[in-house]
């Protein structure tokens, strides 16, 4: 059964470009695990509002999981670290058309 979800990412404080190259270099690894990125978009990141929303779906719990625990994802931990504050990710039902 497939997966879809949405992720909310807040950048720290002037670091909005390195959230976005983050990002880049992270959901790369999407696709190698059975998932797409289905949207990826972006606001201006003021007030309360996330920087960089994202819609994708996995293949399956055991995919998801394999892209959360990727080696090289888990290697930039410290990058994450420095450049997002904040992460919302829920499960969604996508609808067609």
């Amino acid at each position: 059964m497939s997966i879809s979800l949405c992720c909310l990412l807040w950048a720290r404080p002037g670091q909005h470009e390195g959230l976005i190259a983050y990002e880049d270099r992270v959901l790369e690894l999407v696709s190698e695990h059975g998932g797409r990125v289905l949207q990826r978009g972006r606001t201006d990141g003021s007030g309360d509002q996330p920087l960089e929303i994202q819609v994708f779906t996995f293949e399956s719990q055991s995919a998801l999981d394999g892209y959360m625990n990727d080696e090289r994802r888990l290697a930039l931990a410290d990058e994450r670290d420095r450049v997002v504050a904040r992460t919302e990710l829920m499960h969604v039902t996508l609808n067609e058309g």
